[in-house]
């Protein structure tokens, strides 16, 4: 079994920890400590965590893509980068400790010279058929949202299941060449079918246009209000259950590796909906980027709730 994910702008997390920021004066840090990041990179290593094996594909440059490779090296984590000229981005999370406040800047990434993107497009076009790709992150400097389509498509000859987890020009782009799955959250909906969405009725009801429009399975994640799935003829509403949340970096990414466990290993949307929402809520128990555990996972599955609209009892 070939599971991909491809990060085409991943990062090193620099996470601190302070007591609480404060104007004018020398704010100490408590604790530090450096991830691996970007969305499919977090995919990959919530697979991995689970026991899935996967190889991570995207563009990684400078000491900081050297970390990045070298950390996913420790975690197990098999990875096939094309190496660029320019530096992979550092991001940088700060949490503060008295008021549980998160804050996140996230750097924009290296330019990648289009000789660099052909390196990774016939990189993908001589893969060895894959079962499952995953597509996810911001676009670094330099590269077209024309990109994603692209991938898509080559991927496609496969027939390999494709999971897009993008935003703005990106998933517009990449939808046109009908992805098999894609995550958006409600945010990232409304940009995409040009309106606020607010209420269920409008989340869903924009879920079924793109539906219907040849996306084979829509997910929205909703944060605490859960995950949504609409299918042809289909459609669920998975709640987890409410607990302490440590950290939100990577939670989204962490439902979307909890979903495709459930398709790899043979489960119906139903239930890999079940696994996305208890592998998302998994994450938030932990300080870090994308630290969902297998035995948290499998505690969390049966305290999901799981309301049906359509597609049976």
């Amino acid at each position: 079994m070939m599971i991909y994910t491809i990060t085409l702008n991943p990062a090193l997390d620099r996470t601190i920890w302070i007591d609480r920021i404060r104007d004018d004066v020398s704010n100490r840090i408590i604790d530090e400590r450096r991830y691996a990041g970007g969305k499919s990179i977090d995919v990959s290593k919530v697979l991995k965590n689970f026991g899935v094996d996967n190889i991570a594909l995207g563009f990684v440059g400078g000491f900081a893509g050297r970390e990045l490779e070298g950390r996913l090296l420790n975690d197990g984590i098999q990875t096939d980068f094309v190496r660029v000229s320019g530096e992979t981005r550092t991001n940088i999370i700060i949490h503060e400790k008295e008021t549980g406040r998160q804050l996140a800047f996230n750097a924009l990434g290296p330019e990648i010279r289009p000789s660099e993107l052909m390196q990774l497009v016939e990189q993908i076009e001589g893969l060895p058929c894959p079962e499952v790709v995953t597509i996810g992150g911001s676009l670094p400097p330099g590269v077209s949202p024309e990109i994603y389509r692209k991938i898509i498509t080559l991927v496609g000859r496969c027939r390999a299941r494709v999971v897009l987890d993008v935003d703005g020009p990106g998933l517009l782009s990449g939808i046109k060449a009908h992805p098999n799955i894609i995550k958006p959250n409600i945010h990232e909906l409304s940009e995409l079918v040009g309106h606020e969405l607010r209420e269920m009725d409008e989340i869903f009801e924009a879920a079924r246009e793109i539906n219907q429009g040849g996306v084979e399975v829509v997910l929205v994640s909703m944060g605490a209000k859960g995950i949504l799935l609409v299918a042809k003829g289909v459609e669920y509403v998975a709640i987890p259950p409410e607990v302490k949340v440590e950290n939100t970096i990577g939670a989204g990414d962490s439902a979307v590796a909890g979903f495709v466990y459930g398709l790899v290993n043979g489960k119906d949307l139903r239930e890999s909906l079940v696994f996305a929402a208890a592998a998302g809520t998994a994450t938030t128990l932990r300080l870090g980027t994308a630290l969902s555990q297998k035995e948290d996972f499998l505690n969390l599955v049966p305290q999901v709730q799981l309301n049906v609209l359509q597609g049976g009892a």
